[in-house]
């Protein structure tokens, strides 16, 4: 498939989403498109997708102009997506959210299981996507349910074009290698991608030409060959410094102290098990591990939504068993969750609403117990130009918001009122190059102030970039406390549940790494 954009342009009232889009995929293509959060990009998509229609412009496929009123067109069409937030049912199989709205049937309507079983290990099978058709969809690790995406996906009539909308923001390093080679695997075979990414590493590692769009309009087509920094800068419209600029730490007294800490899943398992992590003010400890490791439950058990088996949490000497969340952050507790849909963010409430909704309580924002909506329609006006939230007004719901800006609204709400630890969980998940580098800097300055920063990443990058200390965690504990200079091949030891120093050639292996994810 050939598929070209002419001046492709949508508006939303006053507002131009995309204006006078021309792109261009060739067969068997990686065409990734950068932008900054809000910059369109989504919306393109969905306008290509069937999802939303053109205000004007036109879309060709070999070189006739389609029209699609609905995504079954575009699938009837040989377009594909996978969205940026995943469209799965949990409670349903891998066979069963695969074969959703083309069901395979036998006799008179009645559903073949067999068929839909045989049509997943069919395209796992051709693609080299493993899968397990008989598993059920909330059971899975994120980076398997992003593989039932894409092999949903390609189980239309004959999918030849896949968008890929942010599919790398949710995954652990190691899935993303996989994703990345599952996209050269499917170019080999012919069908072209559409690769949306904010991380500028993969779309250098796998994408064939780059196109920049940066407020609904392109404004650069790159060689996979551009540096970080032109791209960045691309996006941006300014240079982006890619370093983080800090002096050294000055850690006081300790801010947060974590002792023999054990909870226990529901399903019996001890997810942490005898932690012990303490955080000074003015510093940041970075956690590193494989995802999976104990690290949720552990912001989570600091924040009181999970209750330990065993242990103890002081904030500044203080124990704060029994404290209930309001009450942890009322005493100056900030938390970034790592999951801004499910703990960060109420969707169906404003922009301005999700901004106070741990402070909507208090002065100036509520008198005599009733909410002052002159004050937070101020503080979220405030918010979105300090933060740059790209949003049509402070009225606007969260949920139609792009991922990037989420996370923003979140960011604004923490960094904005006063606090004496901060948990910051995946900070920069899904956010772009320009947002990374304010997020850092905030970071830096929380730190200077005398907070003390727990920052839990995925990313050894952002780790080694921001924190003072590193703790690496694996099973529930931690394993090893190690300076930021230390080689990536010890931490990655680490990491797995190896010694910081191999004692035998065998000690680290591919395998033990793709193993370390629980």
């Amino acid at each position: 498939m050939r598929l070209e954009l002419k001046g492709l342009t949508k508006k939303f009232g006053s507002f131009t989403a995309d204006d006078d889009i021309d792109l261009v995929v060739e067969p068997g293509q990686i065409h990734a498109v950068l932008g900054e959060n809000g910059a369109g990009k989504s919306t393109l998509m969905n306008m290509l997708y069937g999802i939303l229609q053109p205000t004007s412009g036109e879309i060709l496929i070999d070189g006739e102009p389609v029209a699609f009123s609905g995504p079954g067109d575009a699938i009837a069409a040989g377009i594909g997506m996978v969205h940026q937030h995943f469209k799965l049912v949990g409670p349903f199989s891998v066979a069963d959210n695969v074969q959703l709205g083309r069901e395979h049937t036998r006799g008179a309507g009645v559903l073949s299981a067999r068929a839909a079983r045989k049509a997943v290990l069919d395209v796992s099978e051709q693609y080299g996507l493993r899968l397990d058709p008989d598993a059920v969809c909330e059971d899975l690790p994120v980076g398997v349910q992003q593989r039932v995406e894409i092999v949903k996906a390609l189980s239309g009539p004959k999918t030849e074009l896949l968008i890929l909308d942010e599919p790398t923001a949710v995954l652990t390093p190691a899935e993303i290698t996989e994703l990345l080679q599952i996209m050269r695997n499917l170019a080999e075979a012919g069908t072209s991608i559409l690769f949306i990414s904010h991380k500028l590493k993969e779309v250098q590692a796998v994408a064939d030409h780059i196109t920049v769009i940066r407020r609904g309009k392109v404004v650069a087509e790159l060689e996979p060959t551009a540096s970080e920094s032109e791209m960045a800068s691309a996006m941006v419209g300014r240079a982006v410094s890619l370093q983080v600029d800090k002096t050294p730490a000055r850690p006081g007294e300790p801010r947060l102290e974590v002792k023999d800490l054990t909870v226990v899943s529901d399903a019996g398992v001890k997810v942490l098990d005898g932690l012990e992590l303490t955080v000074h003010s003015g510093e940041i400890v970075g956690l590193a591990g494989v995802e999976g490791n104990g690290q949720t439950e552990l912001a989570r058990a600091i924040l009181g939504l999970v209750k330990p088996d065993e242990g103890h949490i002081s904030v500044d000497g203080a124990d704060v068993h029994g404290r209930p969340p309001a009450r942890r952050i009322a005493d100056g507790l900030g938390y970034i969750p790592e999951d801004r849909g499910r703990d960060g963010l109420v969707s169906e409430f404003s922009v301005a609403e999700n901004i106070v909704l741990n402070q909507y309580r208090d002065a100036p924002y509520a008198k005599g117990g009733v909410v002052d909506a002159a004050a937070v329609h101020k503080r979220a006006v405030d918010s979105i130009a300090e933060f740059d939230i790209r949003t049509q007004s402070p009225d606007e719901t969260a949920s139609s918001l792009s991922g990037g800006n989420q996370q923003k609204v979140i960011i604004a709400r923490e960094f904005s009122r006063p606090r004496r630890f901060l948990v910051a969980a995946q900070p920069t998940r899904g956010v772009d190059v320009g947002a990374t580098e304010f997020i850092h800097s905030r970071l830096i300055a929380e730190r200077d102030t005398g907070t003390g920063v727990l920052l839990i990443s995925s990313e050894l990058d952002e780790i080694y970039a921001l924190a003072d200390r590193i703790a690496v965690i694996y099973n529930g504990r931690i394993v090893g406390e190690v300076a930021p200079d230390t080689p990536r091949e010890v931490i990655g030891r680490l990491m797995v549940g190896a010694s910081a120093t191999p004692e035998t050639p065998e000690t680290s292996t591919d395998e033990d790494a793709d193993g370390g994810d629980r």
